[in-house]
């Protein structure tokens, strides 16, 4: 596969919310080397040296989201991923249609207003073990359940609250949140 980048790399080609995945390189510096830049990013070709999307997309004249391709939606997406990586591939489809029927930049300010709103739980609320949690947990909910979450936390929090009880406060509203709306907050893994 020749060399892939692109000019916003925080939305996957395949459709995945590259800013919400734990292993976007921005969260930290400290981990670099297990860091991804997101889908074309700087140093992606290094990343991934052999994603089949890129190669697929590269096939197919080079479409900048692989729901804009002819073929779309072809095998890959007539078939519900099983399971989950680093990052929950539960909506792709839904996150697909809406970035169409909005438009992409409509899309954008979406994404960037829910990596916001992931900064601030990681900041405030990420005692170092829930930081793929959060990122499940807003992927999946609505920026509207997300603020609802901050600012009950923000009015409940107590401040000498430890970082441990902030975290587990914060997995709890976001878990009910889920609950409310019907949806897992856990990533698929394989057994």
């Amino acid at each position: 596969m020749k060399e892939y980048s692109r000019e916003y790399p925080l939305f996957s080609l395949c459709g995945l919310n590259c800013g919400l995945c734990p292993n976007f390189e921005e969260n930290t510096s400290a981990e670099a080397a297990f860091k991804c830049p997101g889908c074309g990013g700087a140093a992606f070709y290094q990343k991934h040296p052999t994603c089949a999307i890129v190669s697929c997309a590269l096939r197919h004249g080079g479409v900048q989201y692989c729901n804009l391709c002819n073929e779309y939606p072809c095998a890959r997406y007539n078939t519900r991923e099983p399971y989950d990586s680093f990052i929950t591939y539960r909506h792709v489809r839904q996150d697909f249609a809406k970035a169409k029927g909005a438009g992409f930049a409509a899309y954008k300010v979406d994404l960037e207003e829910k990596m916001r709103l992931l900064q601030t739980l990681l900041q405030n609320y990420n005692d170092g073990r829930r930081k793929s949690f959060f990122c499940t947990a807003v992927n999946l909910l609505q920026p509207e359940e997300l603020k609802t979450v901050l600012k009950e936390l923000a009015q409940q929090t107590k401040p000498e609250s430890t970082l441990k009880e902030k975290a587990t406060f914060a997995t709890s509203l976001l878990n009910q949140a889920g609950e409310k709306s019907g949806v897992d907050l856990k990533l698929r893994k394989k057994k």
